[in-house]
């Protein structure tokens, strides 16, 4: 047996991810496929298109073994952190041989010398570095001169391509999976699929392969799936129009808004400085947008500068919602993930849990009330932003069904395959 790691967030599962899955298992001739999946709240600060169950069951029926949850207090964090709890839960199970990311250079030689300067970072790097973020850059850009700076001056052969690589999205996280496996000494081995036709970006659907970001714009732009269904694996579209047919919308942050203009509206000041990844001075930005306007892309664009991109903005009001605080994150990021959540599994998926219980150093959770036996306060913490984030989410759709779909978290078992 041969397994490999995916870090995913599925959102939706699309002939992309399918073609990565097929691609990661040929690449590292693994048998066996572990996806760990964002749950309901995403990277860049989002709602989820459709809740973390039915994107898990997309992945398994679509021929991914097993998924596991990111716990939410990674997965709506910057990459460095989302990459980090990602590779430990993986690390964590004891039976992951690699890992294998999309990536728009597919190459493991270059993302891995530049995830050694970020691990190790020599002086001259730190000081590039902060020449450049006092000029009132944002970090990624920042980060991203200071890279080609030092390694123009190492006289690195490929100095050309070094900014380039680290300002394309996939790029960016797949430099972090490498700098997570470095830090903690894995033997979890690196591999890179190159990303085909479409960017991470692109807003447009032109063929069969597609982005996710293509296939959320145009829903909202057209409000119908006729074009979403060239571009998703049948299992996965089909459960596309159930959840529809079901909540009559998929999720978007502007579900958010009117609560996001309460909170902003009446706000406590100390306790919004206190929101994790509040700087100083960002806190009365937010709080002047949302007197402003009513409408949240206006006080989006008005909040956002060089030095906090949308993307940031979006992980702020997220951390707001549910009340994710700097100290609280600063403990989470040095105990790391608590616990293993099944959402889905395969029959594959089913060996694989048996082996995690003998091999993997984290309790297992497929009952969600289970989590409270385990006696472990931290983790009871840790997990209690997904039940936070299931409420939210589903709070959002609230407008838009006569069901409340509270407690979720409580009520939904992972999804486990008949064959």
């Amino acid at each position: 047996m041969k397994v490999v790691g995916l870090v995913t967030e599925y959102n939706p599962f699309h002939n992309g991810h399918k073609y990565h899955l097929e691609k990661s298992k040929e690449k590292t001739s693994a048998t066996h496929s572990i996806a760990v999946m964002s749950g309901n709240f995403l990277q860049r600060g989002e709602p989820a298109l459709v809740d973390k169950w039915t994107r898990a069951k997309m992945a398994v029926d679509s021929g991914v073994d097993l998924v596991l949850e990111l716990p939410t207090v990674f997965a709506t964090q910057s990459a460095e952190y989302f990459s980090d709890g990602a590779i430990k839960i993986l690390d964590s199970l004891g039976i992951v041989d690699s890992l294998c990311f999309g990536s728009e250079l597919g190459d493991t030689s270059l993302l891995g010398d530049i995830a050694h300067v970020l691990v190790d970072e020599p002086l001259e790097f730190k000081y590039l570095l902060k020449e450049f973020l006092d000029t009132g850059l944002s970090f990624p850009k920042a980060r991203s001169l200071a890279l080609s700076e030092y390694f123009k001056n190492s006289n690195h052969t490929q100095v050309s391509r070094i900014e380039k690589v680290v300002e394309s999205p996939n790029n960016i996280l797949g430099i972090e999976y490498m700098k997570s496996l470095k830090k903690i000494n894995s033997n979890i081995e690196p591999h890179t699929i190159q990303r085909i036709q479409s960017g991470y970006h692109d807003k447009d659907i032109v063929s069969d392969i597609a982005s996710a970001t293509s296939i959320r714009e145009d829903y909202f732009k057209n409000k119908h799936l006729d074009n979403i269904r060239l571009v998703m694996p049948p299992e996965s579209f089909v459960m596309m129009e159930e959840f529809l047919e079901k909540n009559h919308f998929f999720n978007h942050i502007d579900n958010l808004s009117q609560i996001l203009l309460y909170i902003f509206r009446l706000v406590n000041y100390d306790k919004i400085f206190d929101i994790n990844g509040m700087d100083e001075g960002i806190e009365n930005r937010i709080i002047r947008a949302f007197e402003q306007s009513n409408e949240l892309d206006e006080i989006l664009k008005e909040i956002c500068t060089k030095r906090y991109p949308l993307t940031r903005i979006k992980r702020l009001l997220m951390h707001t919602l549910l009340d994710f605080d700097k100290d609280t994150a600063k403990r989470f990021k040095m105990s790391g993930p608590r616990y293993i959540r099944v959402l889905g599994a395969s029959k594959n998926g089913v060996e694989l849990l048996s082996l995690i219980k003998q091999r993997g150093s984290l309790p297992i959770i497929t009952k969600f009330s289970g989590h409270e036996k385990l006696g472990d306060v931290l983790l009871d913490e840790m997990i209690s932003f997904d039940k936070k984030a299931t409420d939210l989410f589903f709070t959002g759709l609230s407008q838009f069904t006569s069901e409340t779909n509270m407690n979720k978290d409580f009520t939904t078992t992972p999804y486990f395959a008949k064959k």
